[in-house]
């Protein structure tokens, strides 16, 4: 049975942004994403994903990481808010005869874990999906179903400039947008991101991180621009 939450709690669903709900949008989410999980996996290998562990994949989208890290680890437990991702996911769970993935319709603010505490959880551009206040809460969430030590990796469309730099930031990464929809990300959709989603700078996320109890021991910011960031983090 689902948690129940008091009516001041937010509703994770409507901060998904409509498309990801849509199965015609996810169609060609992959292509657009033009993720390969093979650079994570390496860096969840070196953190302690083998045989042995349980990883939660928060936001795990189509799945693209929850498939590949299946061959590699005990448990493997695929989260996320769209119906239509997590279907995605099943299927290709069920194509390569995965009997280690369990796929939850749930958000970082709504899923329980079940069982012993999961030794690594990961996320990949969804943790803007929440305000600043819910990012705290959710990464103090996070933080409760990892064990001790456990490994966070954590990659978001996060600034890492000042507040005086945003017009030049943007307009350098806006520039470089795909042309077209079926190329990648268009200047109009990443216009659409900075308005109406929550991506927020480096030095406000970073505290949070410290606050919900973790210590960060990697990360890795972009550079022109500076849109883009991760983070390796151990649960103090």
């Amino acid at each position: 049975m689902a948690p129940q939450h008091p009516d001041w709690w937010l509703d994770e669903l409507a901060h998904a942004g409509p498309e990801h709900l849509d199965p015609a949008y996810v169609d060609g989410y992959d292509r657009k994403a033009g993720h390969d999980p093979e650079a994570d996996l390496e860096i969840l290998r070196r953190h302690g994903l083998d045989g042995n562990a349980t990883l939660v994949d928060l936001g795990a989208g189509t799945g693209r990481l929850t498939l590949a890290a299946a061959a590699c680890c005990r448990r493997v437990v695929a989260v996320d808010v769209s119906a239509a991702m997590l279907a995605r996911l099943r299927a290709g769970a069920e194509r390569a005869g995965l009997d280690n993935v369990e796929v939850v319709r749930a958000g970082f603010l709504s899923y329980t874990h079940q069982g012993p505490p999961a030794d690594l959880v990961y996320s990949r551009h969804a943790l803007h999906q929440l305000p600043d206040f819910w990012k705290a809460v959710a990464l103090t969430r996070v933080a409760g179903l990892l064990r001790p030590s456990g490994i966070l990796l954590l990659r978001d469309l996060i600034y890492t400039f000042e507040p005086a730099q945003v017009a030049e930031q943007f307009e350098t990464w806006l520039a470089g947008a795909a042309g077209s929809t079926a190329d990648g990300w268009t200047r109009a959709e990443l216009a659409t991101h900075v308005r109406t989603e929550h991506s927020t700078f480096s030095w406000l996320l970073e505290p949070m991180l410290a606050r919900a109890g973790f210590r960060v021991i990697e990360a890795s910011p972009s550079r022109d621009p500076a849109t883009y960031a991760s983070y390796v983090c151990v649960r103090t």
